[in-house]
């Protein structure tokens, strides 16, 4: 018959290791958080500049449309 699964035993963490451990992970995740922002910023940017040529085109697009009803009208 085979045995069980030993549980390997560890002595609890010291309250210094879990706090040194805690802060290390909130650091991390501030340095992830300001760098997700900034790349967001930077994307936003692009975006923006994307949407108003986007806009552009379409107000040319439209001023064409109107300018050919009107011509084909006379």
């Amino acid at each position: 018959m085979t045995e069980p699964r030993r549980r390997v035993l560890r002595p609890p963490h010291p309250a210094e290791t879990v706090d040194a451990q805690r802060s290390a992970k909130i650091f991390r995740r501030r340095t992830l958080l300001e760098k997700e922002r900034t790349s967001l910023a930077r994307w936003m940017v692009r975006l923006r500049r994307a949407f108003h040529a986007v806009e552009r085109q379409q107000r040319r697009i439209s001023r064409l449309e109107r300018q050919l009803a009107l011509l084909e009208q006379r």
